[in-house]
């Protein structure tokens, strides 16, 4: 309760915090406020915002209502961000745990390793694979995840090696207790603060992602997504420019809200600043 009052007592990170439960529930009431399927053509193409009141935010070059793809798009942006996020953070966390935690050519390994996958920009890798594998929504939420967790590896590592010889892992170890559960029980409580900051932030970049693959084309194309609008819209910049424009809004929105969550998390999290 101590850290939730924190992070209500930061303005922004309160305002992010309401922003993206309007975002949630407009995602999980997505059938209920648009009811018509989001890819379907239904109006006159091109149709501006507010000109009719069956389709509030216009529609697009194909006559699609582009609030209904707005309203399922939440859903895709952020259950993809979320699941992507758990994905890069669960590797990560092992990896990180069990390179800080034994050291010695344990941790060598690994981390030559990330660093061999982070010299390779992360969005070609998931281009390239998208383009084999193929653009379902499974495929990509695999990959982003995939690709997102070496920032976290490199953090819990450092978190690990400064608290596996504090007195209370000593302590442990001289009690007997396996390797595992002071790993679990006891270090990674410890560690997860910082963790917990940077997944708000890799939920952001999953977003992200999945908006490039979409304006080029490589997403899925039976769900609605921010970014396929954006990149149909590009076509009608001088014509029709809301229509680019309201999913970025969308997106910029949404990542803002985020981050300034993210910011609130660290803040209430941080011991150095919960008295700031």
């Amino acid at each position: 309760m101590a850290t939730l009052r924190r992070f209500l007592r930061h303005p922004a990170a309160a305002g992010g915090a309401a922003v993206l439960l309007a975002l949630l529930a407009t995602a999980l009431l997505a059938d209920w406020l648009a009811p018509r399927p989001p890819l379907r053509i239904v109006g006159r193409p091109e149709l501006w915002p507010f000109t009719d009141p069956r389709f509030p935010l216009g529609t697009d070059a194909l006559g699609r209502d582009i609030f209904a793809i707005i309203v399922h798009g939440a859903r895709t942006a952020i259950g993809i961000g979320i699941v992507a996020a758990l994905i890069s953070t669960g590797i990560g966390v092992a990896i990180g745990a069990l390179a800080g935690y034994f050291g010695r050519w344990i941790d060598d390994a690994l981390m030559r390793a990330t660093e061999i996958l982070q010299s390779v920009p992360n969005l070609i890798v998931v281009l390239a694979v998208v383009a084999v594998l193929g653009p379902e929504i499974e495929t990509i939420v695999l990959t982003i995840g995939l690709v997102s967790w070496t920032s976290v590896a490199r953090m819990v590592r450092g978190e690990f090696l400064a608290l596996r010889e504090r007195e209370f892992v000593l302590a442990c170890r001289a009690a007997g207790m396996t390797d595992r559960r002071i790993i679990f029980a006891e270090i990674l409580p410890n560690a997860l603060p910082p963790v917990i900051v940077y997944a708000s932030f890799l939920v952001s970049a999953a977003i992200l992602f999945e908006a490039a693959l979409a304006f080029l084309g490589l997403s899925d194309p039976t769900i609605a997504s921010w970014g396929r609008l954006i990149g149909e819209g590009r076509q009608t910049l001088r014509t029709a420019w809301f229509i680019a424009a309201i999913p970025g809004i969308a997106i910029v929105v949404t990542v803002l809200a985020l981050n300034l969550i993210g910011d609130g998390l660290n803040d209430a999290l941080n011991p150095r600043l919960r008295d700031r």
